[in-house]
């Protein structure tokens, strides 16, 4: 039988799962997901997540599916997007609904366009009013974050979010040894996804084993990120394979292998720390 798992990141609600969803997420629970999130990144998809979260519920009541949970949030990647009026929007669809978290958020330098100063100040406004609502609605946050993890921490250290109290996922974390430590100082779990499973990615697979030798597996948690970060083993040709809830388990699989702990003893403490990170109180099943 698979273990019992968490899915802390997924964007299922995204169209290239329209025409098979329901199929899939038959398919993730058959393989041990037993509960997934719907993480937003534009406003302008808020209600497709919502929509997606509907469709779920409803196909539960004749089919053994994942429960699925909302945290809405204004991705820092699309920050040119971003208006005022999405910030409103999100504080609305907070009040609306109910939310686990709010995410992802962050900080985002990856491309040139994003390294702008009028860019960079723009995902720091963003950043920290959303931290702000993260602190109103007392709901954790997840971190997306690429290129900035030292001005990330800043904004962190500086603010009245506090992780130790209100939970947070450093999402598909990318940063190094010390910055790795350094968010888990702070109180948030390090999100592994299917990059753990390239054994090439040595930079990462590092900085895991580096934060767990500090703080033990109860810093972790797993994640998807589906579609994207396909795990290495279920990628097919040279075109991008699109990942789904179901390959968590070979998530689990690899960070066993890496952290030498049987996947049996990790399943059980990736699960505490699911709803830890996330504030929640979701029985293991058995």
């Amino acid at each position: 039988m698979p273990y019992p798992l968490i899915d802390t990141h997924t964007h299922f609600d995204d169209f290239v799962f329209d025409e098979d969803r329901i199929d899939l997420a038959t398919s993730a629970y058959d393989s041990g997901v037993r509960h997934l999130l719907l993480i937003g990144y534009l406003a302008k998809y808020f209600d497709r997540m919502r929509q997606t979260q509907q469709q779920l519920e409803k196909a539960e009541s004749d089919l053994a599916l994942p429960k699925v949970y909302l945290a809405s949030g204004l991705h820092p990647a699309y920050i040119a997007q971003h208006t005022e009026a999405d910030l409103a929007q999100l504080a609305n669809f907070l009040q609306s609904y109910p939310h686990v978290a709010i995410g992802e958020i962050g900080l985002d330098t990856f491309t040139d366009e994003l390294k702008t100063d009028k860019s960079v100040a723009k995902q720091k406004r963003f950043f920290i009013a959303q931290l702000d609502l993260a602190i109103q609605h007392q709901l954790p946050v997840l971190l997306h974050i690429r290129k900035a993890h030292a001005d990330c921490l800043a904004i962190l250290k500086s603010h009245n979010y506090n992780a130790h109290k209100l939970g947070g996922i450093a999402h598909s974390f990318s940063g190094g040894e010390q910055e790795a430590k350094a968010f888990v100082k702070l109180g948030f779990k390090l999100g592994v996804t299917g990059q753990i499973t390239n054994t090439n990615a040595k930079k990462l697979r590092r900085a895991i084993a580096a934060a767990v030798e500090t703080y033990g597996i109860e810093c972790l948690v797993l994640e998807t990120d589906c579609p994207d970060m396909t795990p290495v083993c279920c990628q097919q040709g040279d075109e991008p394979t699109r990942n789904v809830p179901g390959n968590l388990n070979f998530v689990l699989q690899s960070l066993s292998e890496l952290l030498g702990v049987s996947e049996e003893v990790l399943a059980k403490q990736l699960w505490q720390n699911s709803c830890d990170a996330l504030r929640v109180d979701w029985a293991y099943p058995v």
